[in-house]
């Protein structure tokens, strides 16, 4: 079961948290895990690249754990260009808990 747990302030996302494998297929083949992970991992990328925000994040590929947050200090572009990147990464996620909530654990809080 992979653990996603989404943080939000003010109704911006702030932190993701995901953990373990969902369990669906066999290690190297398991296309849920393979989805939420590139889902995840876009986000965080587009977040450092492509909007320019400098996030703290922490990832451990051998318990597939992937944690990130935003900075407190985001000025009101770079909020925005967060919230799209984000928001659409819970799109994308919520599409995929829809499918397979036997194999992922969703939590917004």
């Amino acid at each position: 079961m992979t653990d996603i747990i989404i943080t939000k302030n003010a109704n911006h996302i702030v932190r993701v948290e995901c953990s373990g494998h969902t369990g669906y297929g066999e290690q190297g083949e398991d296309i849920v895990c393979a989805a939420l992970s590139s889902i995840v991992q876009t986000a965080l990328l587009g977040l450092l690249t492509v909007a320019k925000i400098k996030v703290s994040f922490d990832r451990n590929d051998e318990e597939g754990k992937l944690t990130f947050s935003l900075p407190q200090d985001l000025n009101q572009q770079k909020r925005h260009d967060a919230s799209v990147i984000l928001d659409t990464m819970l799109c994308g996620i919520s599409d995929l808990y829809e499918g397979f909530s036997d194999f992922i654990n969703l939590e917004v809080i």
